[in-house]
């Protein structure tokens, strides 16, 4: 059997075991701190990488964006002459592109997406505004026919014969009378076709 310890010689033992604790910690910590020391330009190196990622990916997002905002844009300004020349064409202009050029810059995309002119009266439709900008501009239409009784022809037109004299044709005809009589009347079926 074990004889008591007196109080003194307690407190020594436990001393011993404090130390050796103590010990172990600071070892313990001294460790720790060692190994952060080693892993922090690491993490700082891997964190530097992230960022630098991070705004690649950012400046090439936004790139994108805007390159899509340039390629809407373009597609609706496409999509807004197509819709203006179509309707000019439809109301007979003759010189579109002129037409066109004149008007472009009043006609603009409204709220529901429908084409409208802004004018000093306010909104017009598409249909409404051109067809009142083609009857102010009468010139970008086709030249009328002139034609009816009092007409007179021009000089092209008087210098030209319109066909063979029916009195000329006969049986009996020479093969180059003949073939010239084809020619005349091909040239006129050519012109009737042509609308001249």
């Amino acid at each position: 059997m074990e004889e008591p310890r007196s109080g003194d010689q307690k407190q020594q033992d436990e001393r011993p075991a404090e130390d050796w604790r103590s010990t172990v910690r600071s070892v313990i910590e001294e460790y720790i701190a060692g190994e952060k020391r080693q892993t922090e330009p690491a993490y700082k190196a891997e964190l530097v990488e992230e960022r630098r990622r991070r705004e690649t990916l950012e400046r090439r997002v936004n790139e994108l964006v805007e390159e899509n905002r340039r390629s809407k844009q373009i597609a609706e300004e496409s999509d807004r002459g197509a819709q203006i020349r179509a309707e000019l064409q439809r109301l007979g202009v003759s010189k579109v592109d002129l037409a066109f050029r004149a008007v472009k810059d009043d006609i603009v995309r409204g709220g529901d997406g429908s084409l409208v002119a802004r004018t000093g009266e306010g909104e017009r439709g598409l249909k409404e505004y051109l067809t009142a900008f083609v009857q102010e501009n009468p010139e970008l239409l086709p030249p009328r026919i002139a034609g009816g009784s009092g007409a007179s022809s021009s000089p092209a037109a008087a210098g030209r014969s319109y066909g063979p004299d029916l009195e000329r044709i006969r049986p009996g005809m020479s093969p180059e009378e003949l073939q010239r009589v084809r020619e005349q009347i091909s040239q006129v079926a050519a012109q009737n076709l042509r609308g001249e």
